[in-house]
């Protein structure tokens, strides 16, 4: 697969993208950027969904992990699904009833300013982080297939796809993310079965035989029952997934503000319902064409890549393989890059610019608009920056990365909404800062120490052990329920 191929690819896939955004931020403002006008069908929100769970991190990752940890993942998957009920039931009622622009204002109303603007820099370093995580395996992908054949140096690339996505999100906000979303579940859904078909093929196998030769092969395994130690045990994995979707869902702008621009709650609760459960069948198919890769490389005598995230690209760039397994891996691929992108980019400046800045309380509608492509073009130029400190520094695989950080980064808000919304004390607002910062530094610590002193390994349920230090925290800051403090 030629850079040409790839650059045409991208650029037909972009023309598509402009058209959708031009249509969908016709005749749009700052309400139609923070939050859709709340005019968006359940079932549009629903079905683009699917693609705002699935990142390019997911589309390069999850297909590799299979040759390490088999199917183990959708253990955690089955916990997203109980999580997206619990966001659904509890937190969608109670966002819709405050009329929330920011879901962290929820925190204000609760403890006080310095909590909420606590909350808000928590999601702020999280999500930066977390986006350019995700972008970077797209960058690293698109540096081996066309920039690095064309010698151009990897900042470049980095420059050249954030503005893309810096421009096509720049006006419509989440009215387009909606939109563009949409593109987005049904370029990933039909490239993976389609990928999975061509490679099938490509090895002779019909339906049944792909299905048996799924079935035999060692990376197939989903339940992991038999030692606790390991970080891919069943009830670490689920229990982990059930509070990381809320955490990474449920208390998260750049994810709620889909929600929170449909019409009513319980247009938001079907919408969470429907992508929760469907979630579970594409990563399915993600796994299953993990197998087929490595099938692929065992019959085919190729080595296995040194790193798990480059065997997708690695098998679509054999020889062997058709040219159009290439096209469909870049069409997937750059649709869920740029509007994973582009959504955190939407999200980290409606949080930036409300939560941090206040600008909404402050500024005329005139003023506001200035302040928010101000402060997109700021997360952009910061996003491009991280994204290539990571290139110097990675070294394990994206989606461990991902969680790991968001172990660390969204425990903090756990522990501060799970305290909220399930006790009446009050708290000395302008400490809860510290208690923040403390949980995560605790938890490393905690992480360390099981490891090197009982031989725990930890998985992702660090974020409940961060949760469970920030509760902690406040409780030390906390003093007896007012009457009628606010729940």
């Amino acid at each position: 697969m030629t850079p040409t191929i790839v650059i045409i690819t991208i650029i037909l896939y972009f023309a598509l993208l402009m058209g959708i955004s031009w249509f969908a931020s016709r005749g749009s403002d700052n309400s139609t950027f923070f939050n859709g006008n709340r005019q968006a069908p359940w079932g549009l929100v629903a079905f683009a969904m699917i693609g705002a769970s699935i990142s390019g991190v997911t589309f390069i990752s999850v297909p590799g992990m299979v040759a390490a940890k088999g199917y183990s993942y959708l253990q955690m998957v089955l916990g997203f699904i109980v999580g997206y009920f619990a966001i659904a039931f509890v937190l969608v009622p109670m966002f819709y009833k405050r009329n929330l622009i920011s879901i962290y204002g929820y925190l204000e109303d609760r403890f006080g300013r310095s909590t909420y603007r606590t909350g808000a820099w928590f999601f702020f370093v999280s999500k930066i982080l977390g986006a350019s995580v995700r972008f970077f395996v797209v960058c690293a992908v698109l540096q081996g297939l066309v920039f690095g054949p064309m010698g151009l140096p990897f900042e470049f690339n980095v420059i050249i796809t954030i503005a893309l996505i810096w421009l096509y999100t720049v006006q419509g906000g989440v009215k387009t993310l909606i939109w563009t979303d949409t593109l987005k579940s049904f370029c990933l859904i039909m490239s993976v079965i389609l990928c999975i078909y061509f490679i099938a093929e490509n090895l002779g196998y019909d339906f049944s035989g792909m299905i048996g030769a799924i079935n035999d092969h060692s990376t197939s395994r989903m339940f992991f029952f038999d030692n606790p130690m390991e970080g891919t045990y069943f009830w670490k994995q689920f229990l982990a997934g059930v509070f990381m979707a809320i955490a990474t869902n449920g208390l998260d702008q750049d994810m709620m503000q889909r929600n929170l621009a449909c019409r009513d709650s319980r247009q938001s609760q079907k919408n969470m319902i429907v992508s929760g459960i469907t979630q579970f069948f594409v990563i399915a198919l993600f796994l299953l064409l993990g197998t087929l890769l490595v099938i692929y490389v065992e019959q085919k005598g190729l080595m296995m890549p040194d790193k798990s995230d480059n065997l997708f690209g690695m098998v679509v760039s054999d020889n062997a393989m058709p040219l159009i397994v290439g096209i469909l891996f870049i069409i997937g691929l750059i649709a869920a890059a740029y509007s994973a992108a582009g959504s955190a980019l939407t999200s980290l400046t409606t949080s930036f610019t409300v939560d941090i800045l206040n600008a909404h309380r402050r500024q005329d509608d005139k003023a506001l608009t200035r302040t928010r492509k101000l402060t997109h073009l700021t997360m952009s130029a910061i996003m491009g920056a991280i994204i290539i400190v990571f290139w110097y520094l990675s070294e394990e695989d994206a989606i461990s990365a991902v969680y790991t950080l968001a172990s660390y980064t969204y425990g903090p808000i756990l522990g501060l909404f799970v305290f909220g919304m399930f006790g009446r004390r009050p708290v000395k607002d302008i400490w809860v800062p510290l208690a923040c910062i403390l949980a995560p530094v605790l938890s490393w610590g905690t992480q360390w120490a099981l490891k090197n002193f009982i031989g725990y390994e930890t998985s992702f349920e660090l974020l409940l052990i961060n949760a469970m230090y920030t509760i902690i925290g406040l409780l030390l800051l906390s003093s007896k329920p007012l009457p009628q403090q606010v729940k």
